[in-house]
């Protein structure tokens, strides 16, 4: 997907136009569903410092895209049996699941907070070429559209470290995405201007994938996943969360203008498509 970014960015599975807009903020209850886990562990994860206290609505708590962010690692390493105090140290690195730390990829997927069928995949990078934000988009997918959605997402990453001129241009477009704030009207000029930008970006970037064979080894991965989960009769009957309801669940602090411009880049997109 051209124009979405975050996991959304890239998804593989599901075409934008079914994706409901995220809210900014979502109550206790939503963070707990999205996350897997109760409000009441929220609450003692606040009580003993390894979440900080958030932002009250009218009528309750609010929690943004990093408070979800922080509580998907703090249950990935609690389930990982990491002890309380080895996580709150984690999170007091200004990099807890960064290269420079126990929680990079090597750690990740030795402790499992990523599938291997996820971390297999980057293991053969350079050490230090992902970023803690990359982890943190993957660890979400991974919550939104499985394994596999994350793995087929890996390509993206390991486009983006191995092409320094492409990493540079991602992060100059998405400089520019995120300073459509809310002072910025839905029709100023430099939304579509950000439009145009970020779909040239991703045109780009997809003519990487395809030239590097990344893209063939997305077709391999959905072969392999599908050679180790049979499709059965009975998949599906026990799945508590879609990913469109996961989607609604998880926030992400995006402007009237910014949500526009990601509209305009489908368009564009969308129009482009049309006409080939």
């Amino acid at each position: 997907m051209d124009s979405l970014p975050a996991p959304l960015r890239k998804a593989p599975l599901i075409h934008s136009s079914l994706i409901p807009i995220p809210p900014r903020q979502v109550t206790i209850g939503d963070a707990a569903s999205f996350v897997g886990t109760t409000p009441r562990a929220i609450r003692l994860y606040q009580e003993i410092g390894l979440l900080p206290e958030p932002e009250r609505g009218s009528d309750d708590r609010r929690y943004g895209y990093g408070e979800i962010i922080r509580l998907l690692w703090i249950r990935k390493m609690a389930d990982a049996g990491i002890a309380v105090d080895a996580i709150r140290d984690a999170f007091a690195d200004p990099a807890p699941t960064g290269a420079d730390s126990d929680y990079d990829v090597a750690g990740a997927r030795e402790l499992g907070l990523l599938p291997d069928f996820v971390t297999s995949r980057l293991t053969s990078l350079p050490e230090g070429s992902l970023r803690q934000a990359d982890l943190d988009i993957l660890l979400v997918t991974e919550r939104i559209f499985g394994p596999l959605g994350a793995a087929v997402q890996a390509g993206r990453f390991i486009a983006l470290a191995t092409h320094r001129g492409l990493r540079e241009e991602s992060d100059r477009v998405d400089t520019a995405e995120e300073a459509l704030d809310d002072m910025i009207a839905v029709d100023d000029p430099r939304v579509a201007q950000v439009a145009a930008e970020q779909h040239a970006f991703e045109l780009a970037l997809h003519a990487v994938i395809e030239d590097s064979g990344l893209a063939q080894e997305d077709d391999a991965l959905f072969d392999s996943w599908d050679a180790l989960h049979p499709v059965t009769d009975e998949d599906g009957a026990h799945e508590s969360m879609s990913a469109n309801e996961a989607i609604g669940m998880m926030p992400y602090d995006w402007s009237p203008a910014r949500l526009r411009c990601m509209e305009l880049a489908e368009e564009i997109a969308a129009n482009e498509s049309s006409a080939s």
